[in-house]
Protein backbone atom coordinates (compact mmCIF):
# COMPACT_ATOMS: atom_id res chain seq x y z
CA UNK A 1 0.00 0.00 0.00
CA UNK A 2 1.08 3.21 -0.94
CA UNK A 3 2.01 5.26 1.91
CA UNK A 4 -1.02 8.05 1.95
CA UNK A 5 0.09 11.90 0.53
CA UNK A 6 -1.88 15.01 1.39
CA UNK A 7 -2.44 16.67 -1.48
CA UNK A 8 -4.76 19.36 -1.36
CA UNK A 9 -8.30 20.39 1.00
CA UNK A 10 -11.04 22.45 0.66
CA UNK A 11 -14.71 22.38 2.52
CA UNK A 12 -17.13 20.67 1.55
CA UNK A 13 -20.55 20.26 2.90
CA UNK A 14 -23.06 16.73 2.48
CA UNK A 15 -23.00 13.07 2.37
CA UNK A 16 -19.99 11.03 2.08
CA UNK A 17 -20.13 8.85 -1.17
CA UNK A 18 -21.26 5.15 -0.54
CA UNK A 19 -21.93 5.42 3.04
CA UNK A 20 -25.41 7.85 3.23
CA UNK A 21 -24.13 9.70 6.00
CA UNK A 22 -23.65 13.66 6.58
CA UNK A 23 -20.65 15.35 7.90
CA UNK A 24 -20.83 19.20 8.35
CA UNK A 25 -17.63 21.54 7.29
CA UNK A 26 -15.40 18.31 6.76
CA UNK A 27 -12.15 19.39 4.85
CA UNK A 28 -11.47 16.78 2.46
CA UNK A 29 -7.96 15.95 1.74
CA UNK A 30 -7.05 13.73 -1.65
CA UNK A 31 -5.15 11.03 -0.27
CA UNK A 32 -3.19 8.21 -2.92
CA UNK A 33 -4.11 4.85 -1.95
CA UNK A 34 -3.28 2.45 -4.14
CA UNK A 35 -2.72 4.62 -7.09
CA UNK A 36 -6.50 6.03 -6.47
CA UNK A 37 -7.64 9.30 -4.50
CA UNK A 38 -9.72 7.94 -1.79
CA UNK A 39 -9.69 8.72 2.05
CA UNK A 40 -8.37 6.85 4.77
CA UNK A 41 -10.86 4.18 6.23
CA UNK A 42 -10.43 3.86 10.27
CA UNK A 43 -12.96 1.52 11.95
CA UNK A 44 -12.76 2.69 16.26
CA UNK A 45 -13.34 -0.17 18.09
CA UNK A 46 -15.04 0.33 21.86
CA UNK A 47 -17.64 -1.61 24.08
CA UNK A 48 -19.74 1.26 25.04
CA UNK A 49 -20.48 4.33 22.52
CA UNK A 50 -20.81 7.31 25.36
CA UNK A 51 -20.63 5.38 28.43
CA UNK A 52 -17.75 6.19 30.69
CA UNK A 53 -14.09 8.10 30.01
CA UNK A 54 -12.79 5.72 26.65
CA UNK A 55 -16.36 5.84 24.76
CA UNK A 56 -16.59 9.44 25.26
CA UNK A 57 -12.69 10.01 24.13
CA UNK A 58 -13.09 7.50 21.27
CA UNK A 59 -16.43 8.97 19.97
CA UNK A 60 -14.66 12.58 19.83
CA UNK A 61 -11.58 11.24 18.00
CA UNK A 62 -13.89 10.22 15.34
CA UNK A 63 -15.57 13.04 15.16
CA UNK A 64 -11.89 14.71 15.06
CA UNK A 65 -10.82 12.43 12.26
CA UNK A 66 -14.67 12.73 10.33
CA UNK A 67 -13.83 16.41 10.47
CA UNK A 68 -10.13 16.20 9.37
CA UNK A 69 -10.09 13.61 6.14
CA UNK A 70 -9.88 10.27 7.52
CA UNK A 71 -13.60 8.20 7.13
CA UNK A 72 -14.08 7.08 10.45
CA UNK A 73 -16.54 4.57 12.20
CA UNK A 74 -17.19 3.30 15.15
CA UNK A 75 -17.80 -0.41 16.64
CA UNK A 76 -19.58 -1.33 19.66
CA UNK A 77 -21.21 -3.77 21.76
CA UNK A 78 -23.46 -0.75 23.17
CA UNK A 79 -25.04 1.99 21.13
CA UNK A 80 -26.45 4.93 22.96
CA UNK A 81 -27.11 6.70 20.02
CA UNK A 82 -28.53 6.81 16.86
CA UNK A 83 -25.51 8.65 14.99
CA UNK A 84 -24.84 6.75 11.52
CA UNK A 85 -21.35 6.88 11.94
CA UNK A 86 -21.98 4.26 15.36
CA UNK A 87 -21.90 0.71 14.30
CA UNK A 88 -23.40 -1.85 16.93
CA UNK A 89 -23.03 -5.25 17.06
CA UNK A 90 -26.14 -7.36 16.10
CA UNK A 91 -28.22 -7.63 19.41
CA UNK A 92 -28.67 -11.22 21.02
CA UNK A 93 -29.09 -13.30 23.55
CA UNK A 94 -25.77 -14.58 23.24
CA UNK A 95 -24.05 -11.77 23.42
CA UNK A 96 -25.44 -10.52 26.70
CA UNK A 97 -24.86 -14.28 27.73
CA UNK A 98 -21.41 -14.02 26.92
CA UNK A 99 -21.25 -10.55 29.23
CA UNK A 100 -23.08 -12.74 32.27
CA UNK A 101 -20.26 -16.21 31.81
CA UNK A 102 -17.09 -13.85 31.52
CA UNK A 103 -18.58 -12.40 34.93
CA UNK A 104 -19.37 -15.76 36.47
CA UNK A 105 -16.21 -17.24 35.53
CA UNK A 106 -14.35 -14.25 37.59
CA UNK A 107 -16.87 -14.30 40.47
CA UNK A 108 -16.17 -18.48 41.08
CA UNK A 109 -12.13 -17.99 40.28
CA UNK A 110 -12.53 -15.20 42.95
CA UNK A 111 -13.94 -17.91 45.49
CA UNK A 112 -17.83 -16.24 44.70
CA UNK A 113 -16.77 -12.91 46.38
CA UNK A 114 -17.74 -9.50 44.50
CA UNK A 115 -14.71 -7.90 45.95
CA UNK A 116 -13.20 -6.23 42.78
CA UNK A 117 -15.42 -8.07 40.43
CA UNK A 118 -15.49 -5.00 38.00
CA UNK A 119 -11.67 -3.80 38.57
CA UNK A 120 -10.72 -6.57 36.47
CA UNK A 121 -11.22 -8.31 33.23
CA UNK A 122 -9.78 -11.71 31.60
CA UNK A 123 -11.40 -11.01 27.57
CA UNK A 124 -12.13 -14.66 27.71
CA UNK A 125 -15.41 -13.97 26.24
CA UNK A 126 -16.23 -11.47 22.91
CA UNK A 127 -16.89 -11.57 19.47
CA UNK A 128 -15.24 -12.39 16.27
CA UNK A 129 -15.20 -9.30 14.29
CA UNK A 130 -13.10 -10.01 11.47
CA UNK A 131 -15.92 -11.10 9.64
CA UNK A 132 -17.90 -7.86 9.36
CA UNK A 133 -18.39 -6.05 6.14
CA UNK A 134 -17.22 -2.62 8.41
CA UNK A 135 -14.05 -4.46 9.13
CA UNK A 136 -13.41 -5.69 6.30
CA UNK A 137 -13.54 -1.93 4.53
CA UNK A 138 -10.99 -0.64 6.40
CA UNK A 139 -7.84 0.33 6.25
CA UNK A 140 -7.04 0.07 9.80
CA UNK A 141 -8.44 -1.04 12.80
CA UNK A 142 -7.77 1.13 16.05
CA UNK A 143 -8.46 -0.99 19.11
CA UNK A 144 -9.95 1.07 22.56
CA UNK A 145 -11.28 0.00 25.67
CA UNK A 146 -12.61 -3.28 24.79
CA UNK A 147 -13.35 -5.25 28.03
CA UNK A 148 -16.72 -6.54 29.60
CA UNK A 149 -17.62 -9.10 26.72
CA UNK A 150 -16.51 -6.73 23.10
CA UNK A 151 -13.63 -8.62 22.14
CA UNK A 152 -11.77 -11.89 24.01
CA UNK A 153 -8.00 -12.20 23.66
CA UNK A 154 -8.74 -15.12 20.77
CA UNK A 155 -10.93 -12.26 18.91
CA UNK A 156 -7.96 -9.54 19.62
CA UNK A 157 -5.50 -12.31 18.15
CA UNK A 158 -7.81 -12.81 15.20
CA UNK A 159 -7.69 -9.07 14.36
CA UNK A 160 -4.46 -8.98 14.55
CA UNK A 161 -3.63 -12.06 12.24
CA UNK A 162 -5.97 -10.56 9.72
CA UNK A 163 -3.28 -8.15 8.40
CA UNK A 164 -4.50 -5.04 8.84
CA UNK A 165 -2.21 -2.48 11.02
CA UNK A 166 -3.90 -2.10 14.63
CA UNK A 167 -3.50 0.77 16.73
CA UNK A 168 -4.88 0.32 20.23
CA UNK A 169 -5.45 3.66 22.49
CA UNK A 170 -4.72 2.79 26.34
CA UNK A 171 -7.22 3.85 28.40
CA UNK A 172 -5.81 2.12 31.11
CA UNK A 173 -3.47 -0.58 32.27
CA UNK A 174 -5.30 -3.78 30.96
CA UNK A 175 -3.24 -4.14 28.24
CA UNK A 176 -0.66 -4.22 30.01
CA UNK A 177 -1.04 -6.22 32.82
CA UNK A 178 -2.56 -9.69 33.86
CA UNK A 179 -6.65 -8.83 34.78
CA UNK A 180 -6.13 -5.50 36.44
CA UNK A 181 -7.04 -2.21 34.97
CA UNK A 182 -5.18 0.28 37.45
CA UNK A 183 -2.22 -1.65 39.12
CA UNK A 184 -1.83 0.81 41.65
CA UNK A 185 1.55 -0.29 44.12
CA UNK A 186 1.76 -4.02 42.71
CA UNK A 187 4.55 -4.27 40.48
CA UNK A 188 3.74 -7.84 38.96
CA UNK A 189 2.75 -6.85 35.73
CA UNK A 190 6.40 -6.57 35.54
CA UNK A 191 7.61 -10.19 35.94
CA UNK A 192 4.20 -12.08 34.02
CA UNK A 193 1.65 -11.21 37.28
CA UNK A 194 0.49 -13.98 39.99
CA UNK A 195 -0.31 -13.34 43.66
CA UNK A 196 -2.59 -10.69 42.35
CA UNK A 197 -3.69 -8.69 45.20
CA UNK A 198 -7.04 -7.82 43.21
CA UNK A 199 -8.01 -11.43 44.29
CA UNK A 200 -9.10 -12.19 47.72
CA UNK A 201 -6.78 -15.73 47.22
CA UNK A 202 -3.45 -14.92 45.41
CA UNK A 203 -1.10 -17.65 43.81
CA UNK A 204 1.69 -17.71 42.20
CA UNK A 205 -0.47 -19.78 39.33
CA UNK A 206 -3.71 -17.52 39.53
CA UNK A 207 -6.10 -15.97 37.17
CA UNK A 208 -3.71 -12.77 36.12
CA UNK A 209 -0.89 -15.12 35.89
CA UNK A 210 -2.86 -17.64 33.29
CA UNK A 211 -5.00 -14.70 31.61
CA UNK A 212 -1.12 -12.96 31.21
CA UNK A 213 0.21 -15.45 29.54
CA UNK A 214 -2.90 -15.65 27.17
CA UNK A 215 -2.27 -12.10 26.05
CA UNK A 216 1.62 -12.71 25.21
CA UNK A 217 0.17 -15.29 23.25
CA UNK A 218 -2.52 -13.06 21.82
CA UNK A 219 -0.01 -9.99 20.82
CA UNK A 220 2.53 -12.49 19.33
CA UNK A 221 -0.24 -13.12 16.53
CA UNK A 222 1.05 -9.20 14.81
CA UNK A 223 2.56 -5.82 15.75
CA UNK A 224 0.37 -2.85 17.72
CA UNK A 225 0.92 0.61 17.93
CA UNK A 226 -0.13 1.39 21.04
CA UNK A 227 -0.81 5.03 22.21
CA UNK A 228 -1.30 5.91 25.58
CA UNK A 229 -3.26 8.80 26.33
CA UNK A 230 -1.03 10.48 28.81
CA UNK A 231 3.10 10.34 28.87
CA UNK A 232 2.61 8.65 32.79
CA UNK A 233 0.85 5.57 30.73
CA UNK A 234 3.20 5.75 27.72
CA UNK A 235 6.31 5.28 30.24
CA UNK A 236 4.55 2.44 31.94
CA UNK A 237 3.73 0.79 28.56
CA UNK A 238 7.14 0.96 27.42
CA UNK A 239 8.43 -0.92 30.75
CA UNK A 240 5.79 -3.14 29.98
CA UNK A 241 6.98 -7.02 28.90
CA UNK A 242 3.82 -7.75 27.03
CA UNK A 243 4.01 -5.02 25.14
CA UNK A 244 7.55 -5.68 24.16
CA UNK A 245 8.66 -5.69 20.21
CA UNK A 246 5.47 -3.48 19.79
CA UNK A 247 5.53 0.65 19.30
CA UNK A 248 4.87 2.74 22.02
CA UNK A 249 3.19 6.75 21.43
CA UNK A 250 1.66 9.35 23.49
CA UNK A 251 -1.70 11.10 21.95
CA UNK A 252 -4.30 12.88 24.07
CA UNK A 253 -7.51 12.30 24.05
CA UNK A 254 -9.04 15.29 21.90
CA UNK A 255 -12.34 17.70 22.52
CA UNK A 256 -14.30 20.01 20.58
CA UNK A 257 -12.76 23.54 22.18
CA UNK A 258 -15.32 24.96 20.22
CA UNK A 259 -17.67 23.80 22.60
CA UNK A 260 -15.83 23.60 25.20
CA UNK A 261 -15.75 27.87 25.87
CA UNK A 262 -15.81 30.01 28.26
CA UNK A 263 -18.58 31.60 28.83
CA UNK A 264 -20.99 34.17 31.26
CA UNK A 265 -20.16 33.02 35.11
CA UNK A 266 -23.69 34.92 36.45
CA UNK A 267 -25.61 33.54 33.38
CA UNK A 268 -24.41 29.80 34.18
CA UNK A 269 -25.51 29.65 37.89
CA UNK A 270 -28.72 31.71 36.67
CA UNK A 271 -29.86 29.20 34.49
CA UNK A 272 -28.43 26.21 36.84
CA UNK A 273 -30.40 27.96 39.99
CA UNK A 274 -26.62 28.38 42.01
CA UNK A 275 -25.96 31.32 43.91
CA UNK A 276 -24.17 34.32 42.47
CA UNK A 277 -22.32 35.46 45.22
CA UNK A 278 -20.22 32.21 46.57
CA UNK A 279 -16.67 30.82 45.35
CA UNK A 280 -17.87 27.54 44.11
CA UNK A 281 -15.55 24.21 43.41
CA UNK A 282 -16.47 21.98 41.04
CA UNK A 283 -16.10 18.07 41.41
CA UNK A 284 -16.63 15.54 38.93
CA UNK A 285 -16.69 11.82 38.71
CA UNK A 286 -18.69 8.84 37.14
CA UNK A 287 -19.88 7.99 40.50
CA UNK A 288 -19.44 11.04 42.73
CA UNK A 289 -18.75 8.84 46.23
CA UNK A 290 -15.96 6.86 44.78
CA UNK A 291 -12.78 6.90 47.05
CA UNK A 292 -10.18 7.05 44.09
CA UNK A 293 -11.46 9.96 42.81
CA UNK A 294 -10.39 11.38 46.17
CA UNK A 295 -13.76 12.44 47.52
CA UNK A 296 -12.49 12.22 51.23
CA UNK A 297 -10.02 14.23 50.40
CA UNK A 298 -11.98 17.48 48.85
CA UNK A 299 -14.76 17.22 52.17
CA UNK A 300 -11.81 17.22 53.91
CA UNK A 301 -10.17 20.14 52.58
CA UNK A 302 -12.94 21.85 52.95
CA UNK A 303 -12.86 21.32 56.54
CA UNK A 304 -9.69 22.64 57.18
CA UNK A 305 -10.91 25.62 55.37
CA UNK A 306 -13.49 26.30 56.91
CA UNK A 307 -11.63 25.63 60.77
CA UNK A 308 -8.66 27.38 59.53
CA UNK A 309 -10.62 30.41 57.97
CA UNK A 310 -14.24 30.43 59.56
CA UNK A 311 -15.21 33.44 57.36
CA UNK A 312 -14.95 31.11 54.22
CA UNK A 313 -17.84 28.38 55.60
CA UNK A 314 -20.29 30.94 54.29
CA UNK A 315 -18.48 31.89 50.74
CA UNK A 316 -17.55 28.45 49.52
CA UNK A 317 -19.96 26.24 48.01
CA UNK A 318 -19.34 22.60 46.24
CA UNK A 319 -20.54 20.80 43.49
CA UNK A 320 -19.93 17.52 43.38
CA UNK A 321 -20.85 16.08 39.92
CA UNK A 322 -22.10 12.14 39.30
CA UNK A 323 -23.88 9.25 40.44
CA UNK A 324 -25.11 8.97 44.38
CA UNK A 325 -23.98 13.10 44.26
CA UNK A 326 -26.83 13.68 46.42
CA UNK A 327 -25.90 11.47 49.26
CA UNK A 328 -23.09 14.16 49.35
CA UNK A 329 -25.41 16.91 50.49
CA UNK A 330 -23.90 17.09 53.94
CA UNK A 331 -20.77 16.13 53.75
CA UNK A 332 -18.86 19.53 53.26
CA UNK A 333 -18.14 21.74 55.91
CA UNK A 334 -19.74 24.32 53.53
CA UNK A 335 -23.08 24.27 51.55
CA UNK A 336 -23.40 21.98 48.57
CA UNK A 337 -25.17 21.77 45.44
CA UNK A 338 -24.83 18.10 43.80
CA UNK A 339 -25.55 17.30 40.11
CA UNK A 340 -26.43 13.84 39.66
CA UNK A 341 -24.52 11.95 36.82
CA UNK A 342 -25.26 14.67 34.07
CA UNK A 343 -25.43 12.86 30.33
CA UNK A 344 -26.60 16.47 28.46
CA UNK A 345 -22.72 18.18 27.03
CA UNK A 346 -24.47 21.55 27.40
CA UNK A 347 -25.11 21.11 31.01
CA UNK A 348 -21.45 20.18 31.71
CA UNK A 349 -20.25 22.77 29.60
CA UNK A 350 -22.80 25.46 31.72
CA UNK A 351 -21.00 24.11 35.05
CA UNK A 352 -17.52 24.54 33.66
CA UNK A 353 -18.35 28.54 33.35
CA UNK A 354 -20.26 28.61 36.49
CA UNK A 355 -17.77 27.43 38.42
CA UNK A 356 -14.51 29.20 39.98
CA UNK A 357 -12.09 26.28 40.35
CA UNK A 358 -12.13 22.62 39.48
CA UNK A 359 -10.87 20.33 42.60
CA UNK A 360 -9.99 16.88 41.46
CA UNK A 361 -7.79 14.89 43.78
CA UNK A 362 -8.13 11.38 42.19
CA UNK A 363 -5.89 9.54 43.57
CA UNK A 364 -4.94 7.28 39.99
CA UNK A 365 -5.73 8.58 36.48
CA UNK A 366 -4.50 8.76 33.07
CA UNK A 367 -5.78 11.93 31.23
CA UNK A 368 -9.28 12.59 32.48
CA UNK A 369 -11.74 14.45 30.02
CA UNK A 370 -13.35 16.50 32.97
CA UNK A 371 -9.99 18.68 33.62
CA UNK A 372 -9.85 18.76 29.74
CA UNK A 373 -12.76 19.95 29.43
CA UNK A 374 -12.75 22.54 32.00
CA UNK A 375 -9.50 24.11 30.83
CA UNK A 376 -10.88 24.80 27.71
CA UNK A 377 -13.82 26.53 29.21
CA UNK A 378 -11.41 28.57 31.21
CA UNK A 379 -11.56 26.27 34.31
CA UNK A 380 -8.37 26.07 36.38
CA UNK A 381 -7.77 23.44 38.27
CA UNK A 382 -6.21 22.11 41.50
CA UNK A 383 -5.21 17.96 41.99
CA UNK A 384 -2.94 15.64 43.50
CA UNK A 385 0.79 15.60 41.56
CA UNK A 386 -0.55 11.78 40.17
CA UNK A 387 -0.99 9.91 36.56
CA UNK A 388 -1.52 12.40 33.92
CA UNK A 389 -2.14 14.81 35.74
CA UNK A 390 0.92 16.61 36.16
CA UNK A 391 1.14 16.65 32.42
CA UNK A 392 -2.55 18.62 31.92
CA UNK A 393 -1.53 20.90 34.79
CA UNK A 394 0.69 23.29 34.60
CA UNK A 395 2.04 24.83 38.09
CA UNK A 396 1.61 28.27 38.32
CA UNK A 397 -0.05 28.48 35.00
CA UNK A 398 -3.37 26.74 34.56
CA UNK A 399 -3.82 25.30 38.15
CA UNK A 400 -2.00 23.92 40.91
CA UNK A 401 -0.38 20.17 42.05
CA UNK A 402 -0.94 19.53 45.72
CA UNK A 403 1.50 16.95 47.52
CA UNK A 404 -0.24 13.12 46.51
CA UNK A 405 -3.16 12.22 49.31
CA UNK A 406 -2.58 15.58 51.39
CA UNK A 407 -5.52 17.11 52.03
CA UNK A 408 -3.70 20.02 53.94
CA UNK A 409 -1.91 21.23 50.85
CA UNK A 410 -4.87 20.70 48.88
CA UNK A 411 -6.69 22.74 51.03
CA UNK A 412 -4.07 25.31 50.96
CA UNK A 413 -3.96 25.61 47.25
CA UNK A 414 -7.42 25.86 46.75
CA UNK A 415 -7.94 29.24 49.00
CA UNK A 416 -4.93 30.71 47.17
CA UNK A 417 -5.78 30.03 43.86
CA UNK A 418 -9.40 31.39 44.65
CA UNK A 419 -8.01 34.76 46.10
CA UNK A 420 -5.22 34.81 43.81
CA UNK A 421 -4.43 38.53 42.20
CA UNK A 422 -3.18 35.91 39.06
CA UNK A 423 -6.56 34.26 38.75
CA UNK A 424 -8.14 35.67 35.70
CA UNK A 425 -4.37 34.71 34.12
CA UNK A 426 -4.61 31.57 34.97
CA UNK A 427 -8.17 31.22 33.53
CA UNK A 428 -7.26 32.55 30.02
CA UNK A 429 -3.39 30.25 30.59
CA UNK A 430 -5.80 27.23 31.15
CA UNK A 431 -8.07 27.91 27.72
CA UNK A 432 -4.85 28.26 25.70
CA UNK A 433 -3.53 25.26 26.95
CA UNK A 434 -6.69 23.19 25.55
CA UNK A 435 -6.56 24.90 22.12
CA UNK A 436 -2.92 24.11 21.78
CA UNK A 437 -2.58 20.80 22.89
CA UNK A 438 -6.33 18.77 22.90
CA UNK A 439 -8.55 20.33 20.08
CA UNK A 440 -9.60 17.89 17.50
CA UNK A 441 -7.65 19.34 14.59
CA UNK A 442 -4.46 18.91 16.71
CA UNK A 443 -5.05 15.90 18.13
CA UNK A 444 -6.39 14.38 14.61
CA UNK A 445 -3.49 15.11 12.77
CA UNK A 446 -1.38 13.68 15.05
CA UNK A 447 -3.32 10.32 14.82
CA UNK A 448 -3.43 10.70 10.91
CA UNK A 449 0.45 10.84 10.99
CA UNK A 450 0.21 7.76 12.75
CA UNK A 451 -1.54 5.92 10.87
CA UNK A 452 0.02 6.77 7.99
CA UNK A 453 3.25 5.24 9.41
CA UNK A 454 1.25 2.18 10.36
CA UNK A 455 -0.62 1.52 6.41
CA UNK A 456 3.45 2.18 5.39
CA UNK A 457 4.80 -0.77 7.59
CA UNK A 458 7.36 2.00 8.65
Amino acid sequence: MTLPLVRKSRRVLGKIAGDGFYIPDLPYICRELKGKNTLMRVLLVNTSERVGGAAIATHRLMRALNNNGVKAKMLVRDKQTEHPCVINLPASLRLRLKFVAERAEIYAANRFSRENLWAIDTASHGTDITNLPEFEEADLIHLNWINQGMLSLADIRKVLASGKPVVWTLHDMWPCTGICHHAEYCQSWLTGCGNCPKLVHPAAGDLSARTYRRKAAAYAAGKVRFVACSDWLADIARRAPLLGGHTVDSIPNAIDTRFYEPGNKQAARQQLGLPADKKLLLFVAYKATDVQKGINYLIEATEIIARQHPEWRQQLGVIPVGREAGTLRDAFACEAYPQEYVTEPEKMRLLYQAADLLVMPTLMDNLPNTIVEGMSCGLPCVGFSVGGLPQMIREGVSGYLARYKDAQHLAELTLDTLVSSRYEQLCHSAHEAALANYSEQVVATRYIRLYEKALSRA
